[in-house]
């Protein structure tokens, strides 16, 4: 384990969670970000006006970015100071943890009685990473509360018209787990946004948003599973964020954690799906739709005795969430290095950058509407969305001297007085080719006087 960088979308989350009201320990656990890292980055809020009583409404890119500012140090090699003291005292480490084998605990309590004061938690990455000697595998507990259980589970074959050939077909089931009103999504695929828009249609099912998401470990919201530390799906996160729900995912090869929903998979493979002919996947979802209704909501269910459908609507719907008003922007999301040309390219268009930057790799966050770029956590960037094979360039980001040939100002350049390094149109036309399109294309192409 190295030092791992704590994204935008990461302290987004953090702090809204806190604003939430949750404690350090289950902003740790539902954001998976350290405690200590929690702390600094809610200690640094507070500091800049942030108040637990005003809402989300104070989580600007403006705030985010200030807060890098303060809380991150700068790590050339990816470590601070207190890796390069525990360094330093690697060979009785060695002796403690390798030949010894003492827990690293223990060896964190001796090298304060020498006056080694480090964290415990780096001394842990260092153990695992240098000496190669593993944590003791901690018990996690899930939360239990009104919550929504998420998971995929496997049908059968249905016809695809686009392909015209059968296709195994997803049923992306969601589970109340108060009621046990269910709610199924079918699909061939299992895409970030596929699940994003089946997550859609449960909220417009439900009526509303539910407070708590467990999904399973699948790969389009988890993107590491781990007991103690998974990563999430930034984009799903986002959606996460916008909708205003909290992520809680299962713990690895622990379907205990969402039995609600494991019940339920065999349940709509067998009662709904064997035995019947879909003509298409449309036809299908319609159908599992009044399914979800009347079969499965109106059962009498074994656990509760009561109809899952009644039961949701008297005490449960009251705790959900307002549902979305407005469909859900799904953006994109990538890392660009800043070129040469002052410029990036994202979804197949260009987008002028600082010439500070060149050489460095940016995080881009591209919806429909904006293009924002992010370098070490600051918004450095804001362009409107571009068109494949459009292009957007500020004067401000360029040299002066190189202005008039990358905005293609050729009056600009009919007016230039003698001795200024262009002698003629012509010749301003070949250096633009050349710089831009290369050697070959200047000489192909044809005079500007023709």
């Amino acid at each position: 384990m190295t030092f791992r960088e704590v994204h935008v979308f990461e302290i987004r989350e953090v702090l809204r969670l806190w604003l939430r009201g949750e404690g350090l320990r289950s902003i740790e656990r539902l954001s998976s970000v350290d405690r200590k890292t929690v702390r600094r980055y809610v200690e640094a809020a507070g500091a800049f006006g942030v108040v637990r009583d005003e809402g989300e409404a104070q989580i600007t890119d403006e705030l985010i970015g200030q807060i890098c500012e303060q809380v991150r140090p700068h790590r050339p090699d990816g470590h601070g100071s207190a890796w390069e003291v525990i360094k330093a005292n690697n060979d009785q480490l060695k002796t403690w943890l390798v030949e010894e084998e003492l827990t690293v605990k223990k060896a964190h309590e001796l090298l304060e009685r020498r006056g080694v004061v480090v964290p415990e938690r780096t001394l842990h990455r260092y153990a695992l990473e240098v000496l190669g000697v593993s944590r003791a595998n901690r018990r996690t507990t899930v939360r239990v509360a009104a919550e929504l259980q998420v998971d995929f589970g496997r049908m059968g074959l249905l016809p695809d018209p686009t392909t015209g050939r059968q296709r195994v077909c997803w049923a992306l089931i969601f589970t109340a787990c108060y009621s046990r009103h269910c709610y199924v999504q079918l699909g061939f695929h299992q895409t970030t946004e596929v699940v994003i828009s089946g997550f859609e249609a449960a909220w417009r099912f439900f009526g509303g948003v539910f407070k708590v998401v467990i999904p399973d470990n699948m790969s389009s919201i988890v993107v590491k599973a781990d007991n103690l530390e998974p990563s999430f799906n930034e984009a799903f996160v986002e959606y996460a964020q916008d909708r205003g729900f909290l992520i809680d995912p299962a713990r690895v090869r622990k379907p205990t954690d969402k039995p609600r929903v494991e019940r339920v998979v065999p349940f709509v493979r067998n009662s709904f799906f064997a035995g019947e002919q879909f003509i298409d996947i449309d036809d299908g979802q319609r159908r599992v739709e009044t399914w979800c209704r009347i079969r499965a909501g109106m059962r009498t269910h074994g656990t509760t005795q009561c109809r899952p459908a009644e039961l949701f609507s008297l005490e449960e719907q009251a705790h959900l969430l307002p549902a979305p008003v407005f469909p859900y922007d799904i953006p994109i999301y990538a890392s660009a290095k800043v070129h040469r040309d002052h410029h990036i390219e994202v979804a197949k268009a260009l987008y002028s950058i600082p010439g500070n930057l060149i050489g460095q790799t940016v995080r881009v966050r591209a919806d429909r509407q904006l293009v924002r770029v992010f370098h070490r956590g600051q918004l450095i960037k804001v362009h409107p969305r571009q068109k494949p094979g459009g292009r957007v360039t500020d004067p401000a980001d360029l040299p002066a001297e190189k202005t008039t040939y990358a905005l293609r100002d050729i009056e600009r350049l009919r007016t230039w007085p003698a001795g200024t390094g262009v002698r003629s149109v012509p010749m301003a036309r070949h250096c633009w080719t050349t710089r831009f399109l290369g050697p070959r294309c200047a000489r192909s192409m044809p005079s500007w006087d023709s």
